[in-house]
């Protein structure tokens, strides 16, 4: 009998050699799934189900932080959980962030076996809140 699907991870990063970093980082226990922009993304989550997002702030056409905001206005979204992965480690960026609807904050550069701890202790604390509360 076959163990449950890998979780979906949406990398949202405007440069390809920070997505291959991230894919290479959590391709051997997550379906990564990529997106160059918040725009590209958005047309991502229509494709099937995403268990988790990891956004960039500063790209083209559409912010990490504006895409966050854009997520959490569909309901489908609104306890997925958004880690924002950038070099802006600003107090003022951090609470648009977080005011924004983000779940937490990876600064960059990243270990790869952090953020394999960050996303698998992030998807555990949320599918138990999610059996908890009857969601999901």
């Amino acid at each position: 009998m076959p163990g449950p699907a890998p979780a979906n991870i949406l990398v949202v990063d405007d440069s390809p050699t920070m997505r291959g970093m991230i894919r290479r980082a959590l391709a051997a226990t997550y379906t990564v799934i990529e997106a160059g922009d918040g725009q590209e993304a958005l047309a991502r989550l229509q494709d099937g189900p995403v268990d988790l997002i990891l956004t960039d702030v500063n790209m083209p056409r559409m912010d990490g932080l504006r895409f966050l905001e854009q997520v959490r206005q569909d309901a489908r979204f609104a306890r997925t959980p958004i880690l924002v992965l950038t070099t802006e480690s600003a107090p003022e960026i951090k609470q648009r962030g977080k005011t924004a609807g983000a779940t937490g904050w990876i600064v960059k550069p990243f270990r790869p076996d952090d953020l394999c701890s960050v996303v698998a202790m992030v998807l555990k604390k949320f599918a138990a809140r999610s059996t908890s509360t009857g969601q999901g």
